[in-house]
């Protein structure tokens, strides 16, 4: 596979750190991912086994939030993947997440598994569903912005047989999961919930910016294979 171009990987890694944010506001503000759904049906296993400290009602939110939003963006963007078209859908995501900043502020969300949390999760997974679609649409398969399962098995499985072209593109993303992580854990802990959720909008709002000045006609040339 070849490179994607400058604007694209650029704007997916964006939306990588912008992952670990939502999921530092999520994961550790909330109790649940807002980005990973893998973890989330788990949790919902969990709940429904009556294992303490799991919230089924909290899970449940963020996984139809995000159903919702890959939804919205599958509307958006239908067919071959076109520029102008993928930063409208990020640009959506943007403000659906400075939304969630405002619901958090506004309502007190705290952690505590009250209605106030589910709204925020909700609107949280609408926008990570949104990203996903969008990052899965774009071809690009070594990042995929918000699950790095494949990516780490690729790595691995290539390295086995000799093969590392792609290694580099791979272990980036990991790092800017981690880096995204850490930034929004130091931010949750000074600065709280509202303003982690809000730096995710800023990162995703660059991303936005980024990817609908890239010629949709280079982005063609990324799609295809798997990862």
């Amino acid at each position: 596979m070849s490179s994607p171009p400058r604007g694209i990987f650029l704007s997916l890694s964006a939306l990588t750190i912008a992952t670990g944010l939502v999921d530092a506001a999520s994961v550790l503000g909330m109790g649940v991912f807002a980005a990973n759904m893998t973890g989330n049906i788990v949790f919902l296993g969990f709940s429904l086994g009556g294992a303490p400290g799991y919230s089924f009602i909290a899970a449940l939110f963020a996984l139809a939030g995000f159903l919702v939003g890959a939804f919205v963006a599958g509307l958006v963007v239908k067919g071959k993947f076109e520029s102008r078209r993928a930063g409208q859908a990020l640009g959506v995501e943007s403000a659906v997440l400075v939304a969630a900043a405002l619901a958090a502020w506004l309502t007190g969300a705290d952690g505590l598994d009250g209605w106030p949390d589910w709204v925020v999760l909700a609107v949280l997974g609408a926008a990570m569903g949104l990203q996903n679609a969008i990052s899965l649409k774009s071809g690009v398969t070594d990042m995929r912005t918000t699950v790095l399962t494949l990516t780490l098995t690729a790595l691995a499985s290539d390295l086995a047989r000799g093969k590392n072209d792609q290694a580099g593109i791979r272990i980036y993303s990991v790092v800017l999961l981690l880096v995204g992580a850490l930034g929004g854990t130091l931010l949750l802990f000074w600065a709280g919930l509202t303003w982690t959720i809000a730096a995710a909008a800023l990162f995703v709002g660059i991303a936005a910016i980024l990817i609908a000045r890239t010629r949709s006609a280079a982005l063609g040339a990324t799609a295809g294979g798997g990862g």
